[in-house]
């Protein structure tokens, strides 16, 4: 299957892969590399910030545009921009409510679902576009799902039948309690059996065994990790180790998540390793019985109740920061969907099968998402004022020149910022949303990302300088990052 990604944010984000590739390689080492050398970040379009004073009359800033300029607000100064409502958009009436998640697709589409995980996406990957998404671009921890990329590699380094060696690094750099096969120091396996032993068992000493056969070392083969994440599209992911036990520095988002998937399900024999429900794993001297190994993702086994039909492979994960997390790829009638849950607590499998269900029959009715709907999630089909089948009030509009809100009242959304779906958006006076760009808002500068959603907890490069927004989305100023970088009186990085 071809590789592909989002079109809505195709330009930036092959300009960050590029980006992030030369920051591994040494190439642009002058950059802070968030958080801890992940090359992690958003580039932002340069000379076209502008300023809403104090959330009313907005106007193009003054001066050198954008933070960095003189305006930056001081270091104590970190709170959400000042927003005039919270809107959530429903399929079937698009009227206010509070859980709704949905673009505008008429009546006849299939309810969006409520997920209560932290971090979802579903991903049509047959059509390259997003049909929901929530929490898409914000931090979390992986756990085992990260053993899909760790998988992905092996297969396109490795062949089936080479042999593995543990070393005792391998089987004993784990955490308490850790999933494990009992490898001990000096047992020996193909390739293939470990594949089998790491995607159905999950065993955290056969991920180190088999990164450091591929790179030498636990750290060697991580920054392949990250190498290959950026170069799939990835851009707010970060890998430490094989396994995806915890650290602070390893972490991926629910979007970069489905990139990754969506490249490891497009290998013929990982997808066949990964929806294999039974597999016996050979004995060793330590071990002298076959350990029948069981798939740990419910959805594959027949005989399970959470059974689905058509997955084509998944992969679960839990740690205690993690909570519980899960890919799962299916296939139906030509079309595969890939569905991503982050930040669960148990409602995993009910989480993907409303998602799949919910993809499925958008597809089916002719539907194209996003569950966001507007910016964010792939391009919106429903028709803006005078189009002959507008959907009701609120809902997005797409024109040549942008995004744009209708309110309840018919209005377009302008000089103000909104709660949307979950996402913060801000509207310029002409009532465009503001994307990829600076945004001045009662003093402080926020950074809103291409999809138009305001960042928070990243760094930004403009200009050639790196700037970081905090948790709330300001501009942070004359301190010390959380992830340890000086930063001047304008946020601009000190190296």
């Amino acid at each position: 299957m071809k590789r592909k990604k989002w079109k809505i944010h195709a330009k930036q984000t092959a300009a960050l892969a590029m980006a992030f590739t030369l920051m591994i390689s040494g190439a642009a080492s002058a950059a802070p590399i968030p958080p801890d050398g992940s090359g992690t970040g958003q580039t932002a379009q340069g000379g076209n910030q502008t300023s809403q004073g104090g959330g009313q009359n907005g106007q193009q800033a003054t001066g050198p545009a954008g933070p960095g300029s003189g305006a930056g607000n001081s270091g104590s100064a970190s709170r959400l921009p000042s927003l005039s409502g919270t809107v959530s958009t429903s399929q079937s009436s698009q009227t206010s409510q509070n859980s709704a998640q949905t673009g505008s697709q008429g009546s006849s589409q299939a309810a969006v679902p409520q997920i209560k995980a932290e971090g979802a996406v579903l991903y049509d990957a047959t059509r390259d576009q997003a049909l929901y998404e929530k929490n898409a671009d914000t931090r979390y921890y992986p756990a085992s799902i990260t053993k899909i990329m760790t998988a992905l590699l092996v297969l396109e380094h490795c062949n089936l039948n080479d042999t593995v060696t543990f070393s005792q690094t391998a089987v004993t750099n784990l955490e308490s309690g850790a999933v494990t096969l009992g490898v001990q120091a000096g047992d020996q396996f193909t390739v293939e059996q470990c594949l089998y032993g790491l995607l159905l068992k999950s065993a955290n000493e056969i991920a180190n065994g088999l990164a450091e056969h591929v790179s030498g070392s636990i750290s060697g083969f991580a920054d392949l990790m990250n190498q290959k994440a950026a170069s799939l599209g990835c851009t707010n992911t970060h890998f430490v180790n094989p396994n995806g036990l915890n650290d602070s520095n390893h972490y991926t988002t629910a979007r970069d998540m489905a990139l990754i998937a969506d490249a490891a399900f497009s290998n013929p024999t990982l997808c066949k390793i990964a929806s294999t429900v039974n597999y016996d794993f050979p004995a060793t001297a330590s071990v002298p019985s076959v350990r029948k190994l069981t798939m740990g993702h419910k959805m594959v086994n027949p005989a399970n109740s959470e059974y689905y039909s058509g997955i084509v492979g998944g992969k679960t994960g839990y740690t205690s920061l993690a909570g519980n997390t899960l890919v799962t790829c299916a296939e139906r009638n030509g079309t595969r969907l890939v569905a991503v849950i982050l930040k669960s607590r148990q409602t995993h499998y009910a989480d993907t099968r409303a998602l799949l269900d919910y993809g499925f029959s958008l597809v089916q009715s002719g539907g194209s998402g996003s569950g966001t709907g507007g910016p964010g999630g792939g391009p919106g089909s429903q028709q803006g004022p005078g189009g002959g089948s507008a959907s009701s009030n609120p809902h997005w509009v797409e024109d040549s020149r942008g995004w744009r809100f209708v309110k309840a009242d018919g209005s377009y959304a302008a000089n103000e910022c909104m709660e949307i779906n979950g996402e913060i958006y801000c509207f310029k006076p002409d009532s465009y949303i503001v994307s990829n760009d600076w945004y001045q808002i009662g003093g402080i500068w926020y950074f809103f990302r291409p999809s138009g959603g305001l960042a928070k907890s990243r760094w930004i490069e403009t200009g050639g300088k790196w700037y970081y927004v905090d948790g709330n989305g300001s501009l942070f100023t004359n301190g010390t990052t959380p992830d340890g970088y000086r930063v001047d009186a304008d946020g601009v990085w000190i190296q």
